[in-house]
């Protein structure tokens, strides 16, 4: 094991509850038996990140080091670890965990883990120089990635990706993409790649030009037309993937699904999503959400998204621009994705 366990690094840490970020010298961790501990390149700052530093997330033991959108390379195994060796580029994203024995586990479905870690959450994230994580949350990042642009897929990017490739949407059909923001912006890439009619969905106009760039086919303006009779107008739409978490602006566009269409929800609204259950009926439609996915999901993420040259658009901080980051994140300023590099 390195020499690196018994020296410090530099850290962002969340004192308490509600508390601001503090840059602070921790003790490099070391791993445990089946853990490996990874030297941090880039680590994404994730609208999620607001759960552990407002408090709303259970369980949370603070301080607590935020951050699971991590890409590095690993440092140091743990002793029962031999599928990972040291110097192998590495990410670990929201699935921090999984017990290997519940039901959801047996049957593969590892991001359901009745017991699932978060990482970030229930141990220290990537917005450190260093972190250990158990070593089935790990996927192997290609030559081809650089770190900065790789972090954000490890959240974002597998989440929409993952969504995407889960839905019933076939080549040809028409796939909507509700917001052009952090999640929008990889979606519209990874909707193009898999040869979906796409449909960009935003309000205004500031984003159009950028849409057709990122792959759109079509773009409706929601404040110049209503979106649902827009999408009905281009044929009905298979999915809807609702990346904005704004409620209304997803009422308002379940009604451009066509037959047997979905509305599936990866923006996480703070309200409550209502929705007219008898189109819901009539048209065999319905309204779903997908979570992120595995370590699995998260390196074919990565493949994919080398092999289609497809990576988000980011601004880079240091470990002392967190809270800026932090910030122009949650204020939707940021374009597309912030991203510390330590």
């Amino acid at each position: 094991m390195s020499e690196t366990a018994n020296d410090q690094m530099r850290a962002v840490q969340i004192p308490a509850a509600g508390s601001d970020f503090a840059v602070v010298e921790r003790d490099v961790p070391v791993p445990g038996p089946e853990e490996v501990r990874v030297s941090v390149d880039a680590c994404g700052v994730c609208h999620s990140d607001a759960f552990l530093k407002q408090g709303q997330w259970p369980g949370v033991e603070y301080p607590r080091i935020p951050g699971h959108e991590v890409v590095g390379r690993i440092d140091a195994v743990g002793e029962r670890v031999d599928t990972w060796d040291e110097g192998e580029r590495v990410g670990i994203g929201w699935h921090g965990g999984h017990c290997f024995t519940c039901e959801p586990c047996r049957r593969g479905k590892f991001i359901n883990c009745e017991n699932g870690q978060v990482t970030g959450f229930d141990y220290d994230g990537g917005y450190a120089e260093y972190l250990t994580a158990p070593q089935e949350t790990l996927a192997s990042v290609p030559d081809g990635l650089d770190a900065a642009p790789a972090a954000p897929l490890m959240c974002a990017g597998v989440t929409t990706y993952n969504a995407l490739r889960n839905s019933d949407a076939k080549p040809g059909d028409l796939v909507a993409i509700q917001g052009v923001g952090g999640l929008g912006h990889l979606a519209l890439q990874y909707a193009r790649a898999a040869g979906f009619e796409t449909v960009a969905v935003s309000r205004g106009t500031e984003k159009r030009d950028l849409a057709f760039d990122l792959g759109a086919d079509h773009y409706v303006d929601s404040e110049a037309s209503d979106p649902g009779e827009a999408l009905t107008e281009l044929g009905g739409a298979q999915v809807i993937l609702g990346t904005a978490p704004n409620a209304p602006a997803m009422e308002s566009i379940v009604g451009g699904l066509g037959v047997d269409g979905q509305l599936l929800a990866v923006g996480i609204p703070d309200e409550p999503l209502a929705v007219s259950v008898q189109p819901l009926v009539q048209g065999r439609r319905s309204v779903a959400g997908w979570p992120s996915g595995d370590a699995r999901d998260s390196q074919d993420t990565l493949e994919f998204s080398a092999l289609r040259d497809i990576e988000p658009i980011i601004e880079t901080y240091s470990l002392a621009g967190a809270s800026e980051a932090y910030e122009r994140m949650m204020e939707s300023e940021a374009r597309f994705r912030a991203v510390i590099e330590p």
